[in-house]
C-alpha cells in the first residue's frame, strides 16, 4: 500500500523495523531471527529494485536492540518460566527518535544502540565464538524466576485493552547510548551503518 502511493509521486521513506537478531540469531529465538532475517532479503531486494527503476523512493532498515516493551508478556511462550527481553534493555522513546532520524536522514541501514553494532560486528568477525558463548549466556538472561502463567497471546489474533509502550521492566531501562548519539548527531558517521557496506549512509 505505502507503494502504490509513493510510486506515482516518485517521494517517500520507507522504514523496515529490524533487529539486531536480523544478523545474530540467539537460542530460543529461531522463529522471531529467522523473520527477521527475511524481512532483511525483502528489503534489499526491493531496495535494488527501487534503484533499477530510478525511482527516488527511499528505503531505511533500522535495527533494533532489546526494547523494553509488553512483547515478551504477550508472544506466545511454552517454556516453564516466564519469559523477559535480554538486557540490557533500552526505552520505547529512545528507540522512537531513533526511527524518527532515520525517517529524515533515510539512511540504507541504521543500527541502533551498541549492542546491535557489537552483535552485527561479532557476527561477522566470531560467529563460531559467539554460538559457543550464547549457547551459554544467552538462555537464562530471557527468563525471570516465576511460573509461565500465560492464559493468552497474539500469535494469531490481539488481545484486548492497551498494553502501553513500556513493558514491566522500566527500572531497567536506559536512553541512547554513545553509539547512538554518534550516529543521529553526524549523519556521516557512517562506519556504524551496516558491516556488509561500511560506507553506506
Amino acid at each position: 500500500q505505502a507503494l502504490r502511493r509513493m510510486l506515482p509521486r516518485d517521494k517517500g521513506t520507507i522504514i523496515q523495523i529490524g533487529s539486531a537478531l536480523t544478523y545474530r540469531s540467539i537460542p530460543l529465538q529461531s522463529a522471531y531471527c529467522g523473520a527477521k532475517a527475511a524481512v532483511r532479503g525483502f528489503t534489499d531486494s526491493l531496495r535494488s529494485e527501487l534503484l533499477h527503476d530510478g525511482s527516488h523512493v527511499r528505503l531505511t532498515h533500522v535495527h533494533l536492540p532489546a526494547v523494553n516493551t509488553p512483547q515478551s508478556e504477550r508472544q506466545r511462550n511454552k517454556m516453564p518460566k516466564q519469559q523477559r527481553p535480554v538486557p540490557p534493555l533500552f526505552s520505547p522513546e529512545t528507540i522512537a527518535e531513533a526511527i524518527l532520524w532515520a525517517a529524515e536522514h533515510a539512511p540504507r541501514e541504521m543500527l541502533v544502540g551498541g549492542p546491535t553494532l557489537q552483535a552485527v560486528w561479532g557476527q561477522k568477525f566470531i560467529p563460531g565464538v559467539l554460538d559457543r558463548y550464547l549457547a551459554k549466556a544467552a538462555w537464562e538472561p530471557q527468563f525471570v524466576d516465576r511460573p509461565n502463567d500465560q492464559q493468552q497471546d497474539i500469535l494469531f489474533e490481539t488481545m484486548p485493552g492497551d498494553p502501553g509502550a513500556h513493558g514491566r521492566y522500566r527500572d531497567a531501562e536506559r536512553g541512547p547510548d554513545l553509539q547512538l548519539r554518534l550516529r543521529t548527531r553526524f549523519s556521516s558517521f557512517s562506519a556504524l551503518s551496516a558491516p556488509s557496506d561500511p560506507e553506506a549512509t
